[in-house]
């Protein structure tokens, strides 16, 4: 039995949970036996309750979000949907990121030759846009917050590949030897509570 202890609680209350991911967990169930532990199962132990309503990837750590039965679990997935949640994510790329504002607008699509992997394709993509801001930046790195306004599978980690920055630590899109892990955190939830329409706002500063 996991304890509530042992799980990074950063809110609850009768509506919904938020949760800090660690690194290296998946955030629900894979296919096979070996990938059952993760952070949905973990919570459910303490919370039987607890639904998804949004993923990260297995490699990124930070604020998750669950809902705590299904009228909630409907609520909060359509606030996703309608863009109604804000999330900005921090990332450590390679090289200097130049300018210090700007957005990347590529369409991704499913890499089928090369599952689970995207890639950008003009033809056959989804609309996908990432907003970025310059935190700090040197000659061979650049600390930046990521805003998704879209929310594709490996939105992030495509994007800032596509433009010749990729995170460091990504095994998929970049060099996985350039960082012990990936260098993606996902460090604030801004939304209107389901219920009572006060303004939420969490915070997770990057542990990178």
């Amino acid at each position: 039995m996991t304890s509530n202890s042992s799980l990074d609680l950063v809110y609850q209350d009768d509506c919904l949970l938020v949760v800090n991911k660690p690194a290296g967990l998946l955030a629900v169930p894979g296919r096979g036996a070996d990938k059952q532990d993760c952070l949905s199962s973990r919570i459910q132990q303490i919370f039987p309750d607890a639904l998804i309503v949004h993923r990260l990837d297995m490699s990124t750590s930070g604020l998750m979000l669950f809902a705590r039965g299904v009228e909630m679990q409907r609520r909060l997935s359509h606030m996703f949907h309608e863009r109604e949640v804000e999330k900005r994510y921090e990332a450590v790329v390679a090289g200097k990121l130049e300018p210090e504002t700007g957005e990347v607008n590529l369409p991704i699509a499913a890499d089928w030759p090369n599952r689970p992997l995207r890639k950008i394709d003009p033809e056959k993509g989804k609309p996908s846009l990432t907003r970025y801001r310059l935190i700090s930046s040197n000659v061979d790195r650049t600390r930046v917050e990521l805003e998704p306004i879209t929310g594709r599978t490996h939105q992030l980690r495509v994007h800032m590949s596509a433009i010749g920055h990729p995170i460091l630590g990504d095994a998929m899109y970049g060099d996985v030897l350039s960082a012990p892990r990936l260098l993606l955190h996902a460090t604030s939830l801004d939304l209107l509570h389901p219920r009572t329409g006060a303004a939420l706002h969490f915070y997770s500063s990057a542990p990178f």
